[in-house]
């Protein structure tokens, strides 16, 4: 994409909005242009700590950022509780829209959002950024590869973190009135967005939600986990937790061949990824050992994943404005059928676990 580039405005000062300013500037197709928040100093403070140009806007609203002409797009990294207000406001401003995840409190509140999205021609997007690292389309060729791989059976994914006790008191994802999802909205997002990238974001026929969920004091989820199972036989299941040592792993068993990666959220290192392959795996003789052994696959990139999703969206925006491009269906797709499952696990643990089916 050549010309000129999308100018971005940002809602708020969340800190995850730090790495996505950062990602804007090093995203080639894009640039820092507004950022608003409800105390025009702490915009100021936040513009100045990350690299906005000088001649950048600063607002003290939101509402200021929408309504300012030539900003292109808008990242909003706000609390889920107000992605329907605000993300809404800006598909009317004509904004084209990047949304932190996760992107509503239910798949309701986000067929809203996409409805007032696709009626003004505008792009959306949410930002789970390992989905644009190259070594997610790597991991995509074996798990398609039939020959390797062969047809997927099963699926486990994991993403907790140890939260310190100021999160778990303060943090606003363990607040009902802001994030009532709590870890299922957060890394449960990213959990559940592997399965159904591993299984080609093919849904479900059901959830099933595991027991022994763990609740703050207002209700809030800060551990849990689900099963889901396909018309075909596959299965998957999740675990994401508040309180669990840092763990990011994906495991993808097909008829044929395995997958496994334990940094799939944030790679270790920014610059490259690895992930592991074994195929048509089997013992030794005396059965010592495996043969094969599994392959390690490196990937290198050139951005890190963040700004590799902003230099997608930025070029997909960048398409409508200049060439009269239609808007890509696909993330919107992918972001309603993460949602889905969320809903369904949600719903599970409030019926006992019982089994929920998943209704598109």
């Amino acid at each position: 994409m050549a010309g000129i580039p999308i100018k971005f405005g940002i809602l708020g000062c969340a800190d995850i909005a730090r790495k996505v300013s950062r990602a804007i500037t090093l995203s080639p197709y894009s640039t820092l242009y507004a950022v608003g928040s409800r105390n025009v100093e702490k915009a100021a403070k936040f513009a100045k700590d990350n690299g906005f140009p000088a001649s950048a806007k600063v607002y003290g609203s939101y509402d200021a950022v929408l309504d300012d002409p030539d900003v292109d797009a808008v990242y909003v990294p706000l609390p889920t509780s107000l992605h329907i207000k605000w993300a809404v406001l800006a598909a009317q401003k004509k904004k084209h829209l990047l949304l932190e995840k996760p992107v509503a409190l239910n798949v309701k509140e986000l067929d809203v959002i996409l409805e007032a999205c696709e009626s003004s021609g505008l792009q959306f997007m949410d930002a789970t950024m390992w989905m644009h690292h190259p070594r997610t389309a790597k991991m995509r060729e074996f798990l398609n590869d039939s020959q390797r791989f062969g047809q997927l059976k099963s699926v486990q994914s994991v993403f907790t973190f140890a939260a310190d006790p100021d999160f778990l008191e303060n943090d606003i994802r363990v607040k009902p009135d802001l994030d009532a999802l709590g870890a299922l909205g957060d890394v449960g997002w990213y959990a559940t967005r592997a399965i159904m990238w591993a299984a080609d974001f093919e849904l479900p026929r059901s959830v099933i939600a595991l027991r022994g969920p763990v609740f703050n004091k207002a209700g809030v989820i800060l551990s849990c986990g689900a099963s889901l199972y396909w018309e075909d036989g596959k299965v998957a299941t999740f675990h994401c937790s508040f309180l669990s040592n840092l763990t990011m792993d994906i495991t993808a068993i097909g008829t044929k061949g395995s997958l496994h990666l334990h940094d799939f959220v944030i790679p270790l290192e920014e610059g490259k990824a690895s992930f592991s392959t074994s195929v048509e795996s089997g013992f030794t003789e005396l059965v010592t050992g495996w043969v094969p052994k599994p392959s390690e696959h490196v990937v290198t990139t050139d951005l890190p994943q963040e700004a590799q999703m902003v230099k997608e969206f930025s070029r997909l925006v960048g398409s409508i404005k200049t060439e009269g491009a239609k808007p890509e269906k696909k993330w919107p797709t992918l972001s309603r059928k993460t949602q889905l499952i969320l809903d369904a696990v949600k719903a599970s643990i409030e019926k006992g676990f019982e089994s929920v089916e998943v209704i598109s």
